[in-house]
């Protein structure tokens, strides 16, 4: 009974930490490649190991994730279609920032953005569109980010969602080729900040 116990708890633990990652920005076309951007809400770090990323045809596995490794409690990771190396140099990205390249199944400027834990299980779903839900953004060179991150998953584009600009409240800045986002840096805003310090105390003491 005991280890029928701890199974269930272990369980629990990994899809709390799971729930964790969200769709934090997005640039469907760009001048140094269109790019996606996760982060890690949560309380706890999560290995993504196995984890994959798809559009709308929604196959999990389709592109894996697993190079991105560990993603600790408030970090950013990134999925580009540009190679790493030339993604991070025409942003100027620290070796530090998780970066993924090569991503073959490109977004369009009406598509979905999914992704999946190592169980094929979806964690966050974008479906975005500014054709197809008008009055939202169309991120060609410029990327767009959550007002707040990680309120509700699973969901449509919305008027949430905004342009990145220079200097804004996620610190953008402009690439090599003149695109504005913040690609592997993520500023929570006060409520999901003030998410996460909820979270923390109920998990009680952790190491981060």
């Amino acid at each position: 009974m005991k280890s029928v116990t701890a199974l269930i708890v272990a369980g629990s633990l990994v899809s709390s930490a799971s729930a964790g990652i969200r769709i934090s920005e997005w640039m469907y076309q760009g001048a140094n490649g269109e790019f996606i951007e996760i982060v890690n809400i949560g309380a706890a770090a999560v290995d993504l190991t196995g984890w994959s990323f798809d559009d709308d045809s929604r196959l999990p596995g389709s592109f894996d994730l697993s190079p991105l490794g560990i993603l600790a409690p408030g970090e950013a990771a990134v999925i580009t279609e540009n190679t790493e190396a030339a993604f991070r140099a025409a942003w100027g990205l620290a070796a530090s920032v998780k970066v993924v390249g090569n991503l073959t199944n490109n977004l369009s400027r009406n598509d979905e953005i999914n992704i999946y834990n190592a169980s094929d299980v979806l964690v966050d779903r974008l479906t975005y569109g500014d054709q197809n839900f008008p009055g939202t953004i169309r991120t060609q060179n410029k990327s767009g980010w959550n007002t707040p991150v990680g309120t509700t998953p699973w969901g449509n584009v919305t008027t949430d969602w905004v342009f990145s600009a220079i200097a804004d409240a996620q610190g953008s800045w402009a690439s090599a080729g003149g695109d504005i986002g913040s690609p592997g840096t993520f500023i929570p805003s006060p409520g999901a900040a003030a998410l996460a310090l909820i979270g923390l105390a109920g998990m009680g003491r952790r190491r981060r």
